[in-house]
This record gives structure tokens, C-alpha cells and sequence, in this order.
């Protein structure tokens, strides 16, 4: 029986209208980057860090925020220099905060962005700060048409809580046009040189990633033919590797679900939920990792 694997999936499906595109610039305040790094993560992250892993990190925020933007370079805020070059990405020395209260940050990171707002230079700003005298700045440039988005960890989710303990900086995050949250543990494995766990995503995000593979890979067997399922299930029994024309088909039904494609670790996920649903469920990797780098 021919198989149309490339057919357009339902409208239900797409969430176009959450997609927000263009081009986009990152000022981050190193110092901040650190502390949020520390909030709920296992292990400390010292003042020395590696940056090395930090624009791929932040593009996976960001598509997972409806942002499927070209992170194109960052600026990096810090008293101090740590001595690494590094591929679109710029230092910028400022006072130790000890020193002058932050004003040094303020007028750098708060120049730089008035700079990208005048000159129209990108489409999307994202912010990492918590100084709320950020807040007016923000607003004039978002009034040019810059889109600006702040960094945050998994308090952000709960904006009522945060009103109480921390008005100053929920007032700021309330500027954004979104919150872009990341994961405190990805975040300080990645400043430290390692190898980020859950893509970047707060345990919320992977867990909903998870169940919507789930839901697309099961609506998708229950269409298949028996007698193609028979043949998928022996052909899962002796190789590590998905038919081809499978894997197309899931890739395609997830992108129409996601509205973007996914990246390599989420393909290595998808097909492992493939193999769940077709020969029975094994042990689940972790909520906050994926599946294992095999290669496939």
C-alpha cells in the first residue's frame, strides 16, 4: 500500500500565530547569568565560566519561547575578562558592581540597546538583568518596534508569588514582550563546561515535548495499516536505526506541531517515543535529560 508521508497535517495541528521570527541580538549581564545559574541547580558555579556553549543554549530558550529567530551575536557584560575569544560573541568590562552599584552595567548595556533600537539592527533583543532601571530603556525601545524578550529562570512562572518576594524584578519582566526561561541546571552545566541537560528547558517544557511526541507518534500508529505495523515492529526487533520514510513522517508531523523543526537531541527523543509506542515502553529517561548521543 503507498503511504503519503508527506502530506499536510490537520490545521488543529500548527500553532503558526505563536511563532514570532526575525533576526536577534543578546546583551547578557554575566554577573546576573551566574546567580541565575545557581538558583535550583546541583553543584556551584564559581565566578570563572565558560561561554563556550552559550549561544546555542540561548537558542533553544528562545525557540522554545515561539522565538524562531537567527541569534546572531552576544554581548557579554562582566568586571572582568576571562580571557576567551569566541565566535560572535563580545565582551564588554564594567565596574565591579561592588563598586558603583551596578551603574557602569546600566550604562553600557542600556546604551548598546538604545544603539540596536535607533539603527533598527535587529528584530528581537534578549535581555539578562534583574535591575529594574532597565525597566524605562526596555519600554522606549519597544516603542521603536524592537521586540525585547528577558532571560529568566523558573520563578518566572509563577508571576503572582514573584510580585511578592521580588516586585522590583517582576515589574521588569512584566516589560517583556516574552519571558524566556531557562534551566537553572542546564544553565550552570553549560557555564561550567559541560554538556547541558533537557536542552535548556525547565522540567515543565521536556515534560510537555514529551507528551506531545507521544500524542503525535500514537495518532500516527493508529492510522498505519496492520500489516505495516507488523513489519515496523519487526524491523524495530533487529535494528537500532527507523525506517526512513518513518522517520520523515514523525519529523514532519512534529514540525507542523511545533511550527519549527527540531533539533538533533529532540529527533533523538522523538525516536525514542517511536520505539515506546511499537514495541512497548522502556525505561524513561529523565525527566530533565534525553535520550543518550547514540548515534543512529
Amino acid at each position: 500500500m503507498k503511504r503519503e508521508y508527506f502530506s499536510q497535517g490537520p490545521r488543529s495541528d500548527r500553532r503558526f500565530a505563536e511563532q514570532r521570527s526575525g533576526t536577534c541580538m543578546a546583551l547578557i549581564d554575566g554577573r546576573f547569568l551566574i546567580w541565575m545559574a545557581q538558583q535550583g541547580a546541583v553543584g556551584t558555579t564559581g565566578e570563572s565560566v565558560n561561554r563556550q556553549g552559550l549561544l546555542s543554549l540561548l537558542s533553544q530558550a528562545l525557540a522554545h519561547s515561539g522565538l524562531d529567530v537567527d541569534l546572531r551575536r552576544i554581548y557579554w557584560y562582566s568586571d572582568r575578562s576571562d580571557g576567551l575569544v569566541i565566535d560572535d560573541q563580545i565582551v564588554r568590562l564594567v565596574q565591579a558592581h561592588d563598586a558603583d552599584g551596578g551603574a557602569s552595567l546600566l550604562r553600557s548595556l542600556g546604551h548598546d540597546l538604545k544603539q540596536l533600537a535607533e539603527h533598527h539592527a535587529c528584530d528581537h533583543v534578549l535581555v539578562a538583568s534583574d535591575d529594574e532601571r532597565f525597566l524605562a530603556t526596555i519600554d522606549e525601545a519597544q516603542l521603536s518596534g524592537l521586540s525585547v524578550h528577558l532571560l529568566a529562570d523558573e520563578s518566572a512562572r509563577n508571576m503572582p508569588q514573584m510580585v511578592r518576594t521580588d516586585p522590583g524584578w517582576a515589574r521588569l519582566l512584566a516589560q517583556a514582550d516574552r519571558r524566556v526561561v531557562v534551566n537553572s541546571q542546564a544553565l550552570a552545566d553549560m557555564l561550567q563546561g559541560k554538556v547541558p541537560t533537557g536542552m535548556g528547558l525547565a522540567l515543565e517544557d521536556v515534560e510537555e515535548l514529551r507528551k506531545s511526541m507521544h500524542e503525535v507518534v500514537s495518532a500516527w500508529w493508529d492510522e498505519e495499516p496492520e500489516d505495516l505495523r507488523e513489519d515496523l515492529k519487526d524491523a524495530l526487533q533487529i535494528s537500532r536505526g527507523i525506517p526512513q520514510e518513518v522517520d520523515r513522517q514523525l519529523l514532519l508531523r512534529m514540525r507542523q506541531r511545533l511550527a519549527r523543526a527540531l533539533s538533533l537531541p529532540e529527533k533523538k527523543m522523538l525516536r525514542e517515543t517511536l520505539r515506546n509506542v511499537v514495541t512497548g515502553p522502556a525505561v524513561q529517561p529523565a525527566l530533565e535529560g534525553l535520550p543518550p548521543d547514540a548515534d543512529e
